[in-house]
């Protein structure tokens, strides 16, 4: 059996869940706020490039791998404790959490190490990854094990499209639903699924962002034009969830809380952790719709912005705003997908 997509999974799950609620009120607080700055750069693909400084600028073979490689290693950056983070300090500046994976990548690319090339990594050891992924703290990147296992997988797959990313990417022939499919479809780590309530669903966090990510670093040009790209939901993460809550978007129940705060771990596929992913997924479609109706509304025009932007708008947000949120526990899961 077919899962049901990320956005059907965010409503199956929306509508059933327990210990999570979308709430209304927030979702139109929210779309209200994005409609002052609908026109800013921070909802284009140039938008994208700014916000991801360690990104290649230039649309190359190596800036397309550049994103495949760090998208492949794109999970698990929380730290067990929080004073005792993984760093890596590239051009005088320390980064961490998922910034770390792309300045480590920039890194190796700057010391010569072939990263980007799949017939390299996808036969690089465990020993050589654990170097380009070194730490300038005391605290080592977590789960190498897993990241290596991942990287050589994907490396395999593309050597069987010529090496190259964006040969692989051309089978999904501009269509970001073909292309998440594809995706999932060839390279296991990518399978972000779960049963919940009887009903196979999917998130696909790492492939969608993977396809916009993709999107971004051609900056919308040629195979990088991806005219359904609204196909794609919000990234179900850890910390974009978070800032859902503190915008009022998403409610948790005070026995959810109270273990969150407690450092309770949630498991992948668990109920409660399925909940908080399904229910990002839906208050981010809520929020885009809502923003939609707004912009028909006042500008008697339709809207572009889609609910993967507004993801790339959220997930800065919580950064940034990371002292006001400190008192919204984020919920934590050791695993691949996010």
């Amino acid at each position: 059996m077919e899962p049901l997509s990320p956005r059907e999974s965010g409503r199956f799950v929306a509508e059933r869940s327990k210990d999570v609620f979308v709430d209304e009120k927030g979702v139109q607080r929210v779309a209200e706020m994005l409609y002052q700055l609908k026109d800013s750069e921070e909802f284009t693909a140039s938008g994208w490039k700014k916000m991801n400084q360690l990104a290649p600028s230039l649309d190359t073979e190596q800036a397309i791998n550049w994103v495949f490689v760090t998208d492949t290693m794109n999970f698990s950056f929380w730290p067990d404790r929080q004073d005792q983070q993984c760093e890596v300090v590239y051009k005088g500046n320390t980064y961490r959490g998922y910034m770390s994976l792309c300045a480590a990548i920039t890194r190796a690319v700057d010391e010569g190490v072939p990263i980007l090339d799949p017939v390299y990594f996808s036969q690089m050891s465990e020993e050589e990854l654990g170097h380009v992924l070194r730490s300038d703290s005391a605290t080592p990147m977590p789960m190498l094990r897993e990241r290596h296992q991942a990287l050589i997988e994907a490396g395999r797959v593309l050597l069987q499209h010529g090496g190259s990313f964006r040969n692989f990417m051309s089978q999904g022939h501009n269509d970001a639903e073909k292309m998440v499919k594809y995706v999932v479809d060839n390279i296991p780590s990518y399978r972000d699924e779960a049963t919940y309530e009887g009903q196979r669903i999917s998130f696909y966090k790492r492939a969608q962002i993977l396809v916009a990510d993709f999107w971004g670093i051609m900056e919308a040009q040629g195979e990088g034009n991806i005219p359904n790209l609204d196909y794609l939901t919000m990234f179900a993460d850890y910390r974009v969830p978070q800032a859902l809550v503190y915008l009022g978007v998403l409610r948790y129940s005070d026995a959810l809380m109270e273990a969150l705060k407690n450092g309770e771990l949630l498991h992948s596929g668990e109920r409660r952790e399925v909940e908080i992913r399904g229910c990002s997924i839906w208050g981010v479609e809520r929020i885009k719709t809502c923003l939609w109706e707004l912009v028909k509304e006042r500008d008697g025009k339709s809207c572009n912005i889609n609910s993967a932007l507004i993801d790339f708008y959220l997930w800065p947000y919580a950064k940034q705003h990371h002292k006001e949120m400190a008192h919204i526990p984020i919920h934590h899961t050791r695993c691949i997908y996010y």
